[in-house]
């Protein structure tokens, strides 16, 4: 603790912000606690662990919980190695009961991962749903052991699932009663953990760099060590040999002790030989004389890394029991290793990860080889399991051994569903290096394409298409591959190519259920594909098919179910669409099943919005929301769900909500990756939304940040990406711009059959477009959508088609189409359709009531700029205000105070009050007279 005192100053003071005081504060100073996060950075041997070690014994010493763990450089490949130090010792020891109750819902996703239970049958989680995990255990027990300090040495050797976790929990550290201190080498920092380098640390600073020892500490340090009479020279350049390093300080300073060395000025040229003995080759030479069997013991601690159990060690090693222990002391004389190693103990370590480093790669290759293959056995022996044997397996040479292949593939089981898929990435690609015999291969192949799905989509591509070439039996394994072949092909917009890759398979299927199956993947993928072939022949395939199905599994029930959305998409009657939708969702209709995507869901539950049954599609997103997040998809999954639920609350005129949840899709979606499917989804619903709300400009900025409409999906997605693109161009103006867009709509639906403007109002929004230049065209347009409508027969589709048809009719006939629709609209769930319809209706007519009731509407559902509208449509009729005496109420005797004294222009009135009046009676502070006057008569 050498000149380490600002820093200890620091970390008291953290310490003590903790307990909600600070230094000097008095009893009732009224200090809030809070957490702080400390980063301590700085090159090998300056002291990080020391200095973490104290820490350490401050924050027990303030009884506060300690979560501590150490990096490994052995240890880096092996998944959630911190994570599992940090909280495993918190919770281990309970039953299976007591774990439950303590993890709530979380149990089956963050269990597996801390190695508190095997995982369950099912799909893994992703990785965000287990980071999500992980930040609640943390935070359910920083809550109950309050305070917390979390203390991380050597982040630089932090495997990659933990680091990515705690860099993004680590700013929360400041709103919760949690220290969290962190030290790494920063030149040693890994890609996958760069956001260490730039986390705020305390107060906003970056992280703390340790600075070397100066002379006058080195010199403390050596008269500490061999007393007061060393001299000024002698100490001098011990300070010169070490650079101030602290551990090469202290290490000399003992090696002068040990060695009886005179600290004399004619000593001082013999420092620089006893300080080469500390590192590097020189460290290496001392050790290696220390004999044979303890050299290998001590090889073989280097292999194994940290907490060391010396039986294991020595089973490594190939010695005895007594051999062990006098290696272990030999060592421990020589300060090379630390702890004892035995039963109960917490293992050996080495002194300094310096000493390990230079040990490990002292070993001559062969024999570290060796070394990492009697380890992986021993492990797996000492019922440690096959993922701590796994990262030993990763450093040996392959050597066709069934038993490597076999252990490689358990632990990259085990990391997959534990939500470590990088992990078991690199295990099945040593796996298949061993190699596999060869019946085994395509499992092989087919599990590695399982682990690359989320990282690499083109290496899944390869390595399924390499396990279909492999010559095998396992029908069942075919037919997997050859689904999730699909499955990455369509995620990676290559929807065409995930049908070929079907429909190459469904001849040579003999099995008809299996033969159904791929059938049905194949109408799924082909359903999405905006630039299908043959779109109709396909749609009355499907129809032949699932009209004859009972719906008696899974399989015919998503047959079905796709049934119903083509029949939605082509705008068949409602009742039938309804029909096939109600068959499709039987008894059970899984959102989250292991080996079948969440679309076909989807689609059902989307299906009844279109049908004015939004009450029944939140039902089931609800329902789909709910098996996603107890499974751990809160990426991907989530943000679908999120942001659909979003665009049902836009189809029911409930904005704000919609607003809101789409806005959640979006933060989702970001950390899914731009350019994504999710992310074209959250953008359009949001964009749409927002105009909905009157709010133009900002839903144009959020297309401008997302460089939405610069291309767009080859999937078909809804609302369909490149009409909300048109309809922002729209609202700003650009009319032919518009006009284009739609027109590439049309070129693209219409030869798939694609004409339900219940789903896709392009036809509406393009005879807007067009209204100007080509009225007879715009009313053609305008007449065909009512048409198309009213075959499916939704009223809210029918209503909005009817509204848009009397926009771009002659003026005699726009009464009666907006009075029909004003009527459908009325019987539909469709508020914000209404609201739009009511004014129009009340513009055409000069009706201040139904202004009014659409001024009321509107703001009922949130549509601003459309209320804003109707108040001013109402006060520019002479009519009363409807905002006055609807929801917000009258006037208080202070509020019509400061109006009307605004009013007369009196400019000390202003403020959140007079806004808020303002707000009450639809007007700015320059309109306040004629809305005063309205007020008035309106109350009376």
């Amino acid at each position: 603790m050498f000149e380490r005192e600002a820093e200890l100053a620091i970390v008291d003071e953290a310490l003590d912000q903790l307990h909600g005081a600070a230094p000097g504060d008095g009893p009732g100073s009224g200090r809030r606690a809070g957490g702080t996060l400390l980063a301590f950075s700085g090159p090998a041997g300056l002291g990080k662990t020391t200095l973490l070690a104290e820490v350490r014994r401050r924050a027990l010493a303030r009884d506060c919980t300690l979560l501590a763990a150490r990096g490994g450089e052995q240890e880096q490949s092996q998944p959630f190695h911190v994570a599992r130090q940090l909280i495993q010792p918190h919770l281990a020891g309970r039953s299976d009961e007591e774990l439950r109750t303590a993890l709530g819902s979380w149990y089956a996703i963050v269990g597996p991962a801390l190695g508190l239970c095997a995982p369950e049958q099912g799909a893994p989680p992703d990785p965000q749903g287990l980071r999500d995990g992980l930040d609640w255990v943390l935070t359910h027990l920083t809550a109950q052991r309050a305070p917390l300090a979390l203390v991380l040495d050597d982040a630089h050797w932090g495997d990659p699932e933990s680091l990515s976790w705690l860099a993004a929990f680590a700013p929360r550290a400041e709103h919760l009663p949690l220290l969290l201190v962190v030290a790494y080498r920063p030149e040693e920092l890994p890609a996958h953990a760069e956001a260490f380098r730039t986390l705020p640390g305390r107060a906003g600073h970056r992280p703390l760099a340790l600075a070397p020892l100066t002379e006058a500490a080195v010199s403390g340090l050596v008269r500490e060590a061999v007393g007061d009479h060393a001299d000024d020279a002698f100490c001098r350049e011990a300070w010169a040999v070490t650079t101030g390093n602290p551990f090469e300080a202290v290490e000399l300073s003992a090696r002068v002790r040990d060695k009886g060395l005179d600290p004399t000025s004619a000593s001082a040229p013999l420092l620089r030989d006893l300080a080469a003995a500390q590192r590097g080759s020189g460290l290496v030479a001392r050790f290696e004389r220390l004999g044979p069997s303890t050299v290998r013991f001590g090889w073989a601690c280097a292999v194994l890394g940290t907490a060391i159990p010396q039986e294991l060690a020595a089973r490594v090693a190939g010695l005895g029991s007594e051999e062990a222990a006098g290696a272990t002391a030999r060592l421990r004389a020589a300060r090379i290793l630390s702890g004892a190693g035995e039963e109960g103990d917490a293992g050996l370590e080495f002194v300094h990860p310096l000493i390990a480093t230079a040990l490990y790669r002292a070993i001559p290759d062969a024999l570290r080889v060796a070394l990492h293959g009697q380890a992986a056995v021993a492990v797996v022996d000492a019922g440690l399991g096959s993922s701590a044997a796994a990262r030993h397996l990763l450093e040996t040479h392959p050597e066709n051994d069934p038993w490597v292949v076999r252990t490689l593939r358990e632990a990259a089981a085990e990391n997959l569903r534990a939500g470590a898929p990088e992990a078991a990435r690199r295990q099945l690609a040593r796996a298949l290096r061993e190699p596999p015999d060869f019946g085994e291969r395509a499992a092989v192949l087919y599990e590695l394409g399982c682990a690359s799905l989320l990282t690499e989509p083109a290496n899944t591509v390869n390595h399924l298409r390499a396990a279909l070439a492999e010559p095998f039996d396992d029908a069942a394994l075919r037919q997997g591959i050859v689904i999730r072949l699909a499955q990455v092909l369509a995620h990676s917009d290559r929807l065409a190519d995930a049908s070929d890759a079907l429909a190459r398979e469904i001849p040579y299927t003999r099995d008809v259920r299996a033969r159904l199956r791929l059938q049905s993947e194949q109408f799924m993928w082909d359903a999405f594909d905006a630039v299908e072939g043959d779109s109709p022949a396909r749609s009355r395939r499907l129809a032949r098919l699932a009209d004859r199905l009972t719906g008696r599994d899974l399989t015919e029930r998503y047959v079905i179910g796709l049934r119903a959305w083509d029949a939605c998409l082509r705008g068949e009657a409602v009742d039938v669409v309804l029909h096939h939708a109600v068959r499709a969702l039987g008894t059970e209709f899984s959102w989250a099943h292991e080996d079948r995507g969440f679309e076909v869901p989807v689609l059902v539950a989307m299906v009844h919005m279109y049908a004015d049954r939004p009450g029944r599609a939140e039902e089931l997103f609800e329902a789909g929301t709910a098996e996603f997040e107890r499974q751990g998809w809160r990426g991907a999954h989530l943000s679908f769900a999120y942001s659909l639920r979003a665009y049902i609350r836009y189809r029911r005129g409930r904005l704000a909500d919609a607003e809101e949840l789409a806005r959640a899709g979006l933060r989702l979606a970001e950390r899914v990756g731009r350019g994504t499917p999710v992310h074209w989804y959250a953008i359009a619903i949001l964009a749409t939304t927002l105009l909905a709300r009157g709010r133009v400009d900002e839903a144009w900025e959020l297309a401008r940040e997302h460089a939405f409409g610069q291309s767009f999906p080859a999937a078909v997605v809804f609302p369909d990406a490149q009409t909300v693109y048109a309809e922002l161009l729209l609202a700003r103006g650009q009319t032919k711009a518009a006009a284009a867009e739609l027109e590439a709509v049309d070129r693209r639906l219409s030869p798939r059959g694609i004409r339900n403007p219940s789903w896709c109002p392009w036809q509406l929004h393009l005879a807007r477009a067009v209204a100007a230049e080509e009225p007879a065209r715009a009313r053609e347009l305008a007449e065909d959508a009512v048409r198309r409508a009213r075959a499916f027969g939704a009223p809210s589709g029918i209503g909005q088609a009817l509204r848009v048809a009397a926009q771009v009719a002659p003026p005699g006939e726009r009464p009666a189409l907006l009075t029909e629709a004003v009527s459908l609209l009325s019987e539909s769930p469709a508020g914000y359709e209404l609201a739009l319809a009511l004014a129009a209706l009340g513009t055409e007519l000069r009706d201040t009531a139904l202004l009014t009731r659409a001024a009321v509407t509107a703001r009922e559902c949130g549509a601003d700029g459309l209320e804003r509208g109707a108040v001013d449509a109402v006060l520019a009729l002479g009519g009363a205000l409807p905002c006055a005496a609807a929801h917000e109420g009258a006037l208080t005797e202070e509020e019509a105070g400061l109006a009307h004294r605004a009013a007369e222009g009196d400019p000390a009135v202003s403020g959140p009050v007079l806004s808020a009046v303002c707000r009450k009676l639809g007007t700015d502070r320059t309109g306040l007279r004629e809305a005063l006057e309205a007020y008035a008569r309106s109350s009376r």
